[in-house]
């Protein structure tokens, strides 16, 4: 089954990290696995998981705790193009709770979640951590620096039968607390080895001098012109300010911090996944969680507090041995952190600004998702059907609980939505727009 898992994620082979971690996990109880971001901590514990289900066993047998819903998401991606065949669900705040119930009442065999959530559904009964044999507890120092530790310790205490436990951090902690229940674990630590997120990265810097740093900005992601770029900014205002000026230079780009709502920032995340919108500028609420392995290009243009946040930032691109580029934005007063020791090129941009083209692709929105029983090949089927669209011009789908998202080529997504506008989805008339840009 881990064969045919890997094939479905396309992945030829596992890394030294993820091979340790099986293999670890064959003897050891507990396990503790450190390693750097970007690593492939995700398949490391989700190959042990797999080997351990049960098929048609009743009730929960693996619970994976996250501090983000974003990281939830990520990993109920991977495990769905696993294609495994058990249930697995996503659960965290922001989500409608009467969703999340109508998830349990056929319960799956993988629940992942942020721990304030899980522990909701645990205290209400609405499922029973009783019969939970594999617990995760991914990123443990994130999730103990969001302030998680006395719903995590709470959800422990009802996972009562557990045979094996795996805790992933991206740094190492001088002492495990007690309320994981993890005694003498066996620890892989791939701290300090070459990892795909420092292997494939170059780091490059450019200097404001005189000019104005946002004109900087702009002028570097012109040169990038279409390619996935993440700009971080320390502070939300930040974001908004630079989101004015690349509306007012037409450049298309999406934001993404904690202000906006949970809809916001979902939406903002499919048009860059999608390609829709190139550029994502955001803080470093998307500097874990994000897995998008076409991201090309980090410009930090305001420079991270720590080397933790700078590496996690940069953990973004350069995955799983693609190339990436790391920018650093300096005005005329900026010297490099004491915590950067490698020396960054000097990145020259070009005398005249090349605004751009459009991007290939602009996103449909269908009001309706997996709660009405709608799937990609139901969309695929209407687009190349009734919208007259060639596989070439269909791009991401992405199908949430109650909505869904489709690439569709520039060019012809007004014409097509001309063309289905009067289309049913499974025998029911259903609202479908291009979203809003």
């Amino acid at each position: 089954m881990v064969k045919k898992s890997l094939e479905h994620l396309k992945i030829d082979s596992l890394n030294d990290m993820q091979l340790a971690a099986m293999e670890a996990a064959k003897k050891s109880k507990d396990l503790v696995i450190l390693s750097p971001t970007g690593s492939g901590k995700t398949l490391a514990f989700l190959l042990p998981i797999l080997k351990s289900l049960i098929t048609d066993k009743y009730g929960v047998q693996a619970l994976i705790l996250v501090p983000s819903r974003e990281l939830a998401l990520q990993i109920e991606q991977v495990f769905k193009q696993m294609n495994t065949g058990f249930k697995v669900n996503c659960f965290y705040g922001g989500h409608a709770t009467k969703t999340e119930r109508n998830n349990l009442i056929q319960l799956p065999a993988v629940v992942i979640g942020t721990p304030g959530r899980i522990s909701f559904h645990i205290r209400h009964g609405h499922f029973d951590a009783g019969t939970i044999h594999f617990l995760v507890l991914d990123e443990f120092d994130k999730s103990l620096e969001f302030g998680f530790k006395e719903d995590m310790s709470f959800i422990i205490s009802q996972v009562k039968k557990l045979q094996k436990r795996i805790l992933t951090s991206a740094t190492r902690m001088e002492e495990i607390p007690g309320f994981t229940g993890i005694k003498n674990p066996m620890e892989l630590n791939f701290l300090n080895s070459p990892s795909p997120t420092t292997a494939g990265l170059k780091l490059k810097y450019l200097r404001a001098e005189d000019a104005d740093k946002l004109q900087i900005l702009f002028a570097l992601i012109c040169k990038l012109q279409n390619k996935l770029a993440l700009v971080f900014c320390n502070h939300r205002e930040a974001v908004e300010r630079i989101s004015i000026l690349l509306s007012e230079k037409g450049l298309a780009h999406g934001i993404f911090h904690g202000g906006l709502g949970q809809e916001e920032r979902e939406r903002a995340l499919i048009k860059f996944r999608n390609g829709t919108h190139p550029v994502l500028v955001t803080t470093d609420l998307a500097s874990r969680g994000l897995d998008i392995s076409e991201i090309e290009a980090i410009i930090h243009y305001q420079l991270p507090g720590s080397r933790d946040i700078f590496t996690h930032r940069n953990g973004r691109t350069a995955r799983m041995n693609a190339p990436g580029t790391s920018y650093l934005l300096l005005s005329a007063r900026d010297h490099l952190p004491p915590f950067i020791h490698e020396t960054p090129e000097t990145e020259s941009l070009p005398g005249k600004i090349i605004l751009p083209g459009k991007s290939r692709w602009r996103t449909l929105y269908i009001a309706a998702g997996k709660k009405e029983k709608i799937n990609k090949m139901d969309i695929v089927g209407m687009l190349l059907q009734k919208g007259k669209l060639e596989k070439e011009d269909l791009g991401l789908i992405e199908v949430l609980d109650h909505a869904s998202f489709a690439a569709v080529n520039s060019k012809k997504i007004e014409k097509v939505v001309e063309l289905i506008k009067n289309e049913k989805v499974k025998n029911k008339k259903v609202r479908m727009e291009i979203s809003n840009e």
